[in-house]
């Protein structure tokens, strides 16, 4: 018998795209906003043209205007940057760090709060130096500062926020020199803000700051007994890997209070996890942090700033559910909720309202990044066509096997079914004992999958469709292969299976009719994307269009400013891709800035450790070889030798 085709936990929620797939009407552009989300899931910076094109809302003067992704795409390579490019757009990166101080400003006044509200953005989430310097330009006006999580993070943040109002927060292991820039920095009057995180950190502290004779501003981190939910729980809860018990919270007072420094304390901090999606869980958190604050408040320790740590969350896919994927809270909403609690929970304790701070990262640069690329040829999973007539010689399961696919119809779509895979596993033994060829095993493999597609079809204008066949239509998709790599670009896809808004750039006012999975180009099983967002839960394929012989298809990955750039891996040597800035001119203009070469395969070969001139000598000595063997002519081995020289030269991905 050959391998099961399908399991049985089929899910019964119905056919994803039945409502799609049956309406009689003329595709429009309506369908296709509906079918890939995009008014759900592009927060009002992207749209769609009625060219059918995805457009991104970018500032021109004083007002916004759409622009084409499908259009910049194409104006980056006549630039000559080929595919994939990801594409930034610092519009939007400046649009939401004032969304965020706007909204926390607007709750403030609303609630009458005492305190002030001051956003770091945590380094990690997007080191590059164009998102760095953008953010301290953009919040300058807001005093947001920075986080810095390592050294070489902290090294970049002392480059570039010179605002003595602004804040840099220095979270994770410190050792001695991390330490010492961070006095450095309040020497040179910069608010740099150490915060322990561990057991006998503070010692450590301590003795730098008499050393370095500085009176440092300290913070502690809590490890808050509540969990949040999605891919990082257990950032949160008993179980982290940071921060300080109740015990070593007390300890770490007591030793402050013996040294005469309690002055020193001024921060709390808590951090739940990066894509916090439940609203409920900030509260209960945030809850349990102002009671530690107020306790630490009545020990003596000076606080004033309350640090709630990350988590503001992104919604990938839409929903506005508690969804590991998304969220079922506004910005506006995560800002009110924030003041409201720790306002009424300190008033409560008569302890006076500190500063918030929150370390918003995902969610300030997620929709400044679309990684757009091209695809490069499809696998098709079933054949719209079957021979009319079989060979005289063929065996007779094969003949059956066609009489089934001519006869399927709603009532006996199950029994063809059933039929379907008994010959297609009768056929299948017959080949691996030799009883018929690779052509009537190819046929029959063709057939099968012809009957299945048609069963597929059949269901969709059932009104009750049998247990067996739910489902089916998971098992039919093509394979799309995009001009890309997973593990470069879209790394938390494949680590921790995280959903990213994909669809076409272009081409929307036509009707996508094949299911697909997307599959990079890498040499790994593991390198395709077989799950896509919905309102509903989450897709096992994606609706694309039928490729043209005369016309590229790009394809866009949407809301990955956050953590993919850094996060990426070289698996296969596939480096980073080209990169370029957009903007606007006051007239409307399309600008293209800070344009980025991606790797060539030199570089990536440079990062593993291989001199790219030690291998041109070891190929040159390889053709030199080839000609005195006779192999090759002199002439010959020039041009061979050019084109190993150009590939050194050329960038890791396919170019046309």
């Amino acid at each position: 018998m050959g391998p099961p085709l399908f399991s049985a936990d089929f899910s019964k929620r119905g056919l994803i795209l039945k409502e799609i797939l049956e309406t009689a009407a003329p595709w429009a552009l309506e369908d296709s906003r509906e079918l890939y989300g995009i008014d759900h899931w592009g927060s009002r910076y992207f749209g769609v043209s009625p060219e059918g094109d995805v457009t991104v809302r970018l500032r021109k003067g004083d007002s916004w205007s759409d622009v084409s992704i499908h259009s910049l795409a194409q104006g980056a390579q006549e630039r000559g940057l080929c595919m994939p490019v990801l594409f930034r757009f610092r519009d939007i990166l400046d649009s939401r760090i004032i969304l965020l101080n706007e909204s926390f400003a607007k709750a403030i006044r609303e609630y009458g709060y005492k305190g002030e509200y001051r956003g770091v953005f945590p380094v990690k989430v997007n080191q590059q130096q164009e998102v760095i310097s953008e953010i301290v330009r953009a919040g300058r006006k807001y005093h947001h500062g920075l986080e810095a999580g390592s050294k070489a993070e902290l090294i970049a943040a002392l480059g570039y926020m010179h605002d003595p109002e602004s804040y840099i927060v220095c979270n994770g292991y410190k050792d001695e020199e991390f330490i010492d820039l961070a006095l450095y920095g309040n020497k040179l009057g910069l608010k740099v803000i150490i915060v322990v995180e561990r057991p006998g950190e503070l010692e450590l502290v301590l003795s730098r700051a008499e050393k370095a004779r500085v009176k440092p501003s300290l913070g502690l981190r809590i490890k808050l007994t509540a969990k949040s939910e999605g891919h990082w729980t257990e950032s949160g809860g008993d179980k982290s890997i940071f921060g300080l018990t109740a015990l070593q919270i007390t300890e770490s007072v007591d030793l402050l209070r013996e040294r005469n420094m309690l002055d020193c304390l001024e921060l709390l901090h808590y951090h739940q996890g990066s894509q916090l999606p439940n609203i409920r869980n900030i509260r209960i958190a945030l809850t349990e942090a102002c009671r530690y604050y107020a306790e630490l408040k009545r020990e003596g320790a000076r606080m004033g700033i309350l640090d709630i740590g990350g988590g503001l969350a992104v919604d990938y896919d839409g929903s506005k559910t508690n969804f590991a994927s998304s969220k079922n809270y506004s910005m506006e909403e995560f800002c009110y909720d924030v003041v409201e609690i720790v306002m009424s929970t300190l008033d409560a304790e008569g302890v006076e309202h500190p500063v918030i701070v929150s370390e918003s990262g995902r969610s300030l640069v997620a929709y400044s990044s679309v990684l757009v690329f091209n695809v490069l040829d499809i696998n098709k999973a079933a054949h719209d066509e079957i021979p009319e007539e079989l060979p005289e010689s063929c065996h007779s399961y094969l003949k059956n096997l066609r009489e089934t696919a001519r006869s399927i119809t709603a009532k006996n779509a199950q029994e063809a079914f059933n039929d379907a895979i008994y010959y297609r596993d009768e056929l299948h033994s017959l080949f691996i004992h030799g009883t018929i060829s690779l052509r009537e095993k190819s046929l029959a493999d063709r057939i099968f999958w012809h009957v299945i597609n048609k069963i597929v079809r059949t269901t969709r204008q059932m009104d009750y469709i049998p247990e067996d066949l739910t489902g089916i239509d998971r098992v039919i998709h093509d394979t799309y292969y995009g001009n890309f790599s997973i593990f470069q670009s879209l790394p938390d896809s494949w680590a921790i299976d995280q959903l990213f808004p994909i669809m076409p750039i272009h081409r929307l006012r036509e009707e996508p009719r094949r299911p697909a999975v997307l599959a990079d180009i890498t040499c790994d099983s593991d390198g395709k994307i077989d799950r896509f967002i919905d309102l509903q839960g989450v897709k096992n394929s994606l609706l694309l269009h039928d490729l043209k012989s005369d016309e590229e298809y790009f394809l866009g990955i949407f809301l990955v400013g956050a953590y993919q750039e850094t996060l990426g891996d070289l698996h296969n040597l596939f480096g980073d891709t080209n990169i370029v800035s957009i903007s606007l001119d006051d007239e409307g203009t399309v600008v293209y800035e800070h344009e980025t070469k991606g790797d060539s395969v030199a570089d990536v070969l440079s990062y593993v450790e291989y001199d790219p001139n030690e291998l041109i000598r070891g190929f040159r000595s390889l053709a030199e070889r080839a000609v005195r063997c006779r192999l090759l002519a002199p002439k010959e081995r020039r041009e061979i030798v050019e084109a190993y020289e150009a590939g050194l030269r050329g960038y890791t991905y396919y170019e046309w």
